[in-house]
């Protein structure tokens, strides 16, 4: 059991990763501001009952995530139902590849996004499923576990892989469709996607 008097001292150093998230989240900052310091009155409020030695990060993230879902997902409007199922794996990286191929010295995931702007992968990003793009934030930029994931969203670690894969596979169409408009890529004949 953890004693409220140390909650300052263990728990601020978190706040600018949370904060970060939040922004994401809420693609606001006046937003982010409040879901920040709403996760921190509930965290204080809850300290008591946190098992120390446990992970102080990831109940936090834990508490701003189901914060965002009941407070904020309300007043946003229904994210879009995305159809990624049909996207293969990879789908950007082989697109943009050519028929070149790649260096083997450097990852897909450089060589793909080294083609766009920070602010075209954010919008990409940002256009996600709500469920899709908190898995894929708290995998991609907050660095965490699956199963870290699985215990902040409180939803099955099978789940958690899914939505990521999803969201990975969606967040390539998306930019793939990006490349096209500008023409890093062709278009597929008839509009078709292999």
């Amino acid at each position: 059991m953890a004693d409220q008097a140390t909650f300052t001292d263990v728990a601020m150093e978190f706040m600018p990763g949370l904060y970060s998230a939040a922004l994401r989240m809420t693609r606001n900052r006046a937003d982010a501001e409040d879901l920040v310091q709403e996760t921190y009155l509930k965290a204080y409020r809850s300290y008591g009952s946190f098992t120390e030695g446990t992970n102080l990060r990831a109940w936090l993230y834990r508490i701003l995530t189901n914060t965002f879902i009941n407070s904020y997902r309300a007043a946003q409007r229904r994210p879009e139902v995305s159809d990624v199922e049909d996207v293969e794996d990879l789908y950007l990286y082989k697109r943009l590849a050519g028929p070149g191929g790649s260096d083997p010295g450097r990852s897909a995931e450089d060589e793909a996004l080294e083609r766009f702007t920070d602010e075209d992968v954010k919008a990409a990003l940002e256009a996600l499923p709500e469920a899709f793009r908190m898995a894929v934030l708290l995998a991609d930029v907050e660095g965490f576990s699956y199963k870290e994931i699985s215990e902040i969203t409180d939803v099955p670690i099978g789940t958690v892989m899914s939505r990521i894969h999803r969201g990975r596979r969606a967040l390539q169409k998306t930019l793939h469709d990006v490349a096209e408009q500008r023409g890093l890529v062709g278009s597929m004949p008839g509009g078709s996607r292999e």
